[in-house]
């Protein structure tokens, strides 16, 4: 039951469009213009560098939030502490699926990447460390977030199993088999929502960021 209550929230929690609100606070609607997405990537390339970065912020900061008070609501206490992280993973998985598939907007959202940063950032400093140093430095070689992004997604997945299976997240050992199976799905739907990216960066016509 639990992790359906974490899923149902995030999904809810996913909801809040931050690039969507931001392009009809200044009377258009961003899907309408570039890549036709409400991600913060096309918020920036269509409204600007300002714009890309509170629409980034406000998507991490809906996953950040609620996954940081699951681990801490279920972490608290002895009979619930060893699901805490699979919990915060079921809720920020609810949140990148409301993000990327709201149903008030035709199913039709972000790719998930600022809300996989909230996520991220919320479960362990080190896999921070690492997400945003393998960005980082791809997008600064290439140009190409939608690179970035990818390489974040895969990045995500291996240093999440190195934690996990180390003991670093205190998971219940029977449990780690379903974490791992999530952990495949919130990757492999990064990559998935990217795949039109994919293409283009495999035809050489993808757009750089600069």
């Amino acid at each position: 039951m639990e992790r359906i209550i974490c899923l149902a929230v995030g999904y809810l929690c996913g909801l809040l469009q931050t690039g969507y609100i931001y392009g009809r606070m200044h009377g258009m609607d961003i899907r309408q213009h570039g890549s036709g997405n409400s991600g913060a990537t096309n918020t920036l390339r269509v409204l600007g560098k300002k714009a890309g970065l509170v629409v980034f912020l406000g998507d991490a900061l809906k996953a950040l939030i609620p996954c940081l008070a699951v681990r801490l609501i279920f972490g608290s206490r002895p009979e619930t502490a060893g699901m805490a992280y699979l919990y915060a993973l079921y809720l920020g998985f609810g949140v990148i699926l409301g993000h990327n598939f709201p149903f008030y907007m035709d199913f039709k959202g972000g790719k998930g990447v600022a809300a996989t940063a909230g996520l991220l950032a919320s479960l362990d400093w080190r896999l921070t460390l690492a997400c945003a140093a393998v960005f980082i430095v791809s997008v600064l070689l290439t140009h190409y977030v939608s690179l970035g992004s990818i390489l974040v997604a895969v990045t995500f997945f291996l240093v999440n199993i190195w934690l996990a299976y180390g003991g670093d997240y205190g998971l219940n050992r029977e449990v780690l088999p379903e974490f791992l199976v999530l952990l495949a799905a919130i990757s492999l739907m990064a990559v998935w929502r990217h795949k039109a990216n994919i293409k283009r960066l495999l035809a050489g016509n993808e757009n750089k960021i600069f």
